[in-house]
């Protein structure tokens, strides 16, 4: 069965991106504010509606009252880690968490770069640093219980937040990982 959006209106509006695509895209946003260079971010992705009813405080800062969509959540103890997706694989999620984005940058080259890679991670890593054809991207992957998933692509060559790249297929692997940490382990 396909994922279904808990955001009825993309169905009634095409036009309207999903709950999950608006909430990618507002905290790819936040994150492309920080610069380039960063650490992974981890946020959880609550329902605005649970927020504003839980912690009436911050109702000022939430989208409009109307909105059924995401807030995302900055975990900020995110532990420095080398094998992200080990980490990944260790992380589970309360139940009033519907969804999960992380945004990571890395270092894209063409395929036959890869194969050229020397064997040492050392000098593999200082190979793809010096690449000419080196592209530093950020991905921001995001994704929900239900299954929905989506990926943004920025690339520090062009910087501009018209031109992010979005789809459910850019970094399947990531958001693989990522909607793993979603599952209930009692299913």
């Amino acid at each position: 069965m396909p994922p279904t959006d808990p955001d009825p209106t993309p169905a009634t509006d095409p036009s309207r991106p999903s709950a999950l695509l608006r909430a990618a895209v507002d905290t790819e946003k936040h994150v492309a504010r920080s610069g380039w260079d960063q650490p992974p971010r981890l946020f959880a992705l609550v329902r605005t509606a649970l927020l504003r009813e839980r912690e009436p405080s911050l109702a000022g800062q939430l989208a409009d009252p109307e909105d059924d969509g995401f807030t995302a959540v900055e975990q900020e103890r995110l532990p420095p880690t080398a094998d992200l997706e080990s980490l990944l694989g260790r992380m589970a999620w309360p139940p009033d968490v519907e969804g999960v984005a992380l945004s990571v940058e890395r270092i894209v080259v063409p395929p036959e770069a890869e194969r050229e890679l020397p064997r040492g991670p050392q000098e593999a890593t200082d190979a793809l640093m010096a690449h000419p054809d080196r592209k530093d991207v950020r991905l921001l992957a995001a994704c929900l219980r239900d299954g929905s998933r989506t990926c943004l692509l920025r690339q520090r060559d062009f910087d501009e937040d018209d031109a992010v790249a979005v789809g459910p297929d850019i970094a399947p692997g990531l958001t693989h990982a990522l909607a793993s940490t979603l599952v209930d382990g009692t299913d």
